[in-house]
């Protein structure tokens, strides 16, 4: 029988996320794909602002902070520099969707050869449960209290499919973490974004579905209820561009 053992490339820091948040999942198995590629002491790590921050006390490898919205920028500067290191932001959907719109679209139609992991919770968790790009329609938030109205709020922001919709991008894959599947699924396919990236393939982007049950006023477990019912059907999970499967 295999023995569960804890990624090299994180702490055994306890976790400081929300209880039930699936920030935590999603830390975990980017460290395992870190490690499966075999970067456990070199890769590097853009930090922007948000919920994400907070993997300065489990994440062991290098990191860098970018101001809110900025990591794209920041990460292509690294990697031009250092070109051999597996370089990977981590931002929210506020920070990535909102504020750095225009350098997540920037860099990925340059082809830039990082990674962008997108943990999508439809809303500005650290900040106050204002509402984000992604919130969806008729969702509550501190800043639409009687739920997101498209009239006058427009719709929410589909970045997989905006992202793949450019030229230059080698692979675009969207996960949902509320299920077993969905986990497996996203390691494996945060593992292949990590893999192509080593292989000078370019820009690749995972959008991982997550949670936030205390700005959503929700149980962890009616989260995934939630999810089932209502953040999937909209963002819907799959792989939306892998120029290595056309080969």
């Amino acid at each position: 029988m295999a023995e569960y053992k804890r990624a090299s490339s994180i702490l055994s820091t306890p976790s400081g996320f929300c209880p039930g948040c699936m920030h935590s999942t999603a830390i975990k198995i980017i460290a395992e794909a870190v490690d499966a590629v075999g970067q456990s002491e070199t890769a590097m790590h853009i930090l922007p602002v948000g919920c994400s921050t907070l993997n300065l006390a489990y994440w062991k490898g290098d990191m860098i902070g970018a101001a809110h919205g900025r990591a794209s920028a920041v990460a292509t500067g690294f990697k031009r520099c250092a070109p051999d290191r597996l370089v990977f932001a981590y931002q929210g959907d506020g920070d990535l969707a909102a504020i750095g719109l225009a350098e997540i679209m920037s860099a990925a139609n340059r082809g830039e050869n990082f990674t962008v992991i997108f943990a999508n919770n439809q809303t500005y968790g650290m900040t106050g449960g204002q509402m984000a790009p992604t919130t969806l329609v008729g969702q509550k938030t501190t800043t639409c209290r009687e739920g997101r109205n498209p009239e006058s709020m427009g719709y929410p922001l589909k970045m997989c499919e905006l992202i793949s919709n450019l030229e230059a991008p080698y692979f675009v894959a969207r996960y949902a973490l509320n299920t077993p599947k969905g986990v497996i699924d996203a390691r494996k396919g945060i593992t292949k974004a990590f893999k192509y990236q080593l292989e000078g393939k370019g820009f690749t982007f995972i959008e991982l579905l997550t949670n936030c049950p205390t700005n959503w006023k929700l149980s962890p477990l009616a989260t995934i209820d939630y999810m089932n019912s209502n953040t999937i059907p909209y963002f819907v999970p799959g792989v939306y561009k892998d120029k290595g499967a056309q080969l």
